[in-house]
């Protein structure tokens, strides 16, 4: 059985599209689609099934929330966007952050992946501490991605995200970019974890541990020899992460 997404009004409908587009000039002006992409996913990955609270519901924008370790750095994409929110004003929080997750995947050379509108914002941003800690293995990798309702797949293509953008030591404690064009959406971050440590590219001890887990490292070489089928499983675990606790089935 499918989802049923709400029906959102035509004016609704029209400025989603007119958001999509401005995003497109805007995150290419800009060369900020990691940036946007990391909003979108941290906005949603909040969901835990159990409780049916956090999610992507437009939360990112209160200070509690910005305040999140996991967090550091996205009070910048906050300042970023707002100036385009203010010329969209009938769009919800939730669904303005994650259409800009998806244009950045998009322009970068990406999968499409759908989008459906129709976000509800809440009020209550989620306790701290639900998102993957980038220091610790496959078993925490399973219990965070579990309590989004997530499957090893997900996990392992979500993971081939961080072929766009790099991590700053003043943010994540980390330095470097995962692959040599960190705003190209392709399949080398698995090329470059199969290809072992290089000077100048980044491994963090949650990547090596899609190495060490024999089910995981099984996807990690499927995504290294067929960019084809990892395209297909990212856009479907993105489109999963973007609608955690939205219009379930």
């Amino acid at each position: 059985m499918g989802k049923s997404y709400p029906k959102v009004s035509e004016e609704y409908q029209k400025a989603v599209d007119k958001c999509k587009k401005k995003f497109r000039g805007f995150i290419a002006e800009k060369n900020c689609a990691p940036l946007m992409l990391r909003i979108a996913w941290h906005s949603a990955g909040t969901y835990d099934v159990k409780t049916k609270t956090g999610g992507p519901f437009g939360t990112m924008k209160f200070p509690t929330e910005l305040a999140h370790g996991a967090n550091n750095g996205l009070d910048i994409a906050v300042r970023l966007l707002d100036p385009i929110k203010e010329q969209f004003p009938i769009l919800s929080y939730g669904d303005f952050y994650q259409l800009a997750g998806v244009v950045a995947v998009e322009i970068t050379g990406g999968p499409e992946i759908p989008f459906h509108p129709g976000r509800e914002d809440k009020s209550e941003p989620p306790e701290e501490g639900r998102l993957p800690d980038a220091t610790k293995g496959s078993d925490h990798l399973r219990d965070v991605f579990g309590h989004m309702g997530l499957s090893d797949q997900d996990i392992v293509a979500l993971s081939g995200g961080h072929t766009l953008g790099r991590c700053h030591k003043e943010r994540s404690g980390f330095e470097g970019a995962w692959t040599s064009n960190p705003l190209i959406f392709d399949n080398s971050y698995f090329k470059e974890l199969l290809s072992g440590e290089k000077e100048g590219l980044l491994q963090l001890p949650s990547d090596k541990a899609l190495l060490t887990d024999p089910v995981f490292r099984s996807l990690v070489e499927k995504y290294a020899a067929d960019e084809d089928a990892f395209f297909a499983d990212y856009a479907e675990a993105h489109l999963k992460l973007s609608e955690l606790g939205f219009a379930e089935a």
